[in-house]
């Protein structure tokens, strides 16, 4: 690989699935650190530290048999004194975990393992500590294969699970929404779900809700009201993406906000397995309005020769800078590669300037990460790099980070 910029490895065997938010965070503090999940091909639940003064980067091990498939990593959480929570769950299997760092900005010693739910199969996270409210959330992929959230007011002790979104007729499990989860902490959670998996549902449409002062709500502030019995249903929230109207499926990569609480989204639609086309949608304040950037090119795992794809809705991916959601990092195919770009624009949108940061690549570059709470205006990424086939067992991939 022709390194257009400075990268280092950050773990030499790592991957992970793109549906737990956040992989990776950053914390200036004591320290200047940036920590990052992954699984190993071993199947290892790891996080790492990487120092950015230093350059010296510390792994440890959360689980030692977490099975050998990227949908097992997890997510972090940030405390209010820089201690960190490691949120996990195996692929379809029971319960929802979580631990508490010792000390601040230290993953060398962990507090007791928490149990935050005991359902029989569970899968991601995408845990938020709301400051308005003084109140822990994880929403993760319930038992049913439906977004499923609880609360707690100490991050110990959990309510029990709550089904947030499910439409009437649609409980079986083979309807499997997917969401992805932003916040900055302080009063709102954004969501963003599609009504299903692309290789399931022909016409993949995505749609959006948030949380703000205890109520979910559309972006006019209409009330959703949820219940153990009720679930909200799709056809009541804001639908960015009617993939009714262009027959065309499509699956969600990011969310973010401008410094007017306005979504921005990033999606990809997939007019064909092998034409995958990157999207970039924002709110404002009156309509979504959307854009596609550019063509990605064809699912990125490497078949097995004559054997059936079974992922191909698997994109490079992309994600936004989380400093400022006009910068856009994507993974993309290149000739017989995926390699990574930059993509900026300084009009909404109207216009963009894409600069490669790898280059002709042995090995694929995909899943890009921006690690949240970076604080500075440079180039910050992690991704995976190696060889990958399938989410279980066939990876061969490590973690590498961009510093900038």
């Amino acid at each position: 690989m022709r390194n257009l910029v400075e990268i280092y490895e950050f773990s030499d065997d790592g991957a992970w699935c793109w549906f737990q938010d956040p992989r990776a965070i950053f914390i200036r503090g004591i320290f200047t650190k940036t920590y990052a999940q992954w699984m190993t091909r071993k199947g290892k639940l790891q996080c790492g530290s990487f120092n950015h003064e230093t350059k010296e980067i510390k792994t440890f091990t959360l689980k030692k048999n977490w099975d050998r498939d990227d949908h097992n990593v997890g997510s972090f959480l940030i405390l209010p004194d820089n201690r960190i929570m490691a949120f996990y769950a195996r692929h379809d299997k029971p319960g929802l975990y979580s631990r508490t760092t010792v000390n601040p900005e230290d993953i060398s010693l962990w507090e007791e393992e928490v149990t935050v739910c005991k359902q029989r199969k569970v899968t991601y996270s995408h845990p938020v500590y709301l400051h308005s409210e003084k109140l822990f959330f994880v929403f993760w992929r319930g038992e049913s294969w439906k977004p499923t959230y609880s609360t707690s007011k100490d991050g110990k002790m959990w309510n029990s699970p709550q089904v947030l979104i499910q439409d009437e007729g649609r409980s079986k499990r083979s309807i499997r929404p997917y969401t992805k989860i932003y916040s900055n902490g302080k009063r709102i959670i954004h969501l963003i779900f599609t009504d299903g998996h692309p290789r399931n549902e022909s016409q993949n449409s995505i749609y959006y809700l948030q949380y703000k002062n205890g109520k979910f709500r559309k972006l006019n502030g209409d009330v959703m009201e949820v219940t153990a019995n009720n679930p909200i249903p799709h056809s009541n929230c804001d639908k960015l993406y009617d993939g009714s109207l262009t027959n065309v499926r499509a699956w969600i990569w990011d969310i973010m906000t401008d410094d007017k609480d306005h979504p921005y989204v990033l999606y990809t639609r997939l007019p064909s397995k092998t034409d995958h086309r990157y999207h970039f949608t924002r709110w404002d304040g009156h309509q979504w309005l959307d854009q596609e950037l550019v063509k990605a090119g064809r699912w990125f795992p490497q078949s097995f020769i004559s054997k059936f794809e079974l992922e191909p809705h698997y994109s490079g991916g992309m994600v936004f800078n989380q400093q400022n959601p006009n910068i856009i990092y994507l993974s993309r195919q290149i000739k017989s590669n995926f390699e990574i770009e930059k993509w900026e624009t300084k009009n909404l949108g109207h216009t963009w300037i894409s600069t490669q940061l790898t280059a002709d690549s042995k090995n694929m570059n995909v899943r890009p990460v921006f690690p949240r709470g970076y604080d500075q205006n440079t180039d910050h990424i992690l991704w995976m790099h190696g060889k990958y086939r399938y989410f279980k067992f066939f990876y061969n991939t490590k973690i590498n980070l961009l510093k900038g």
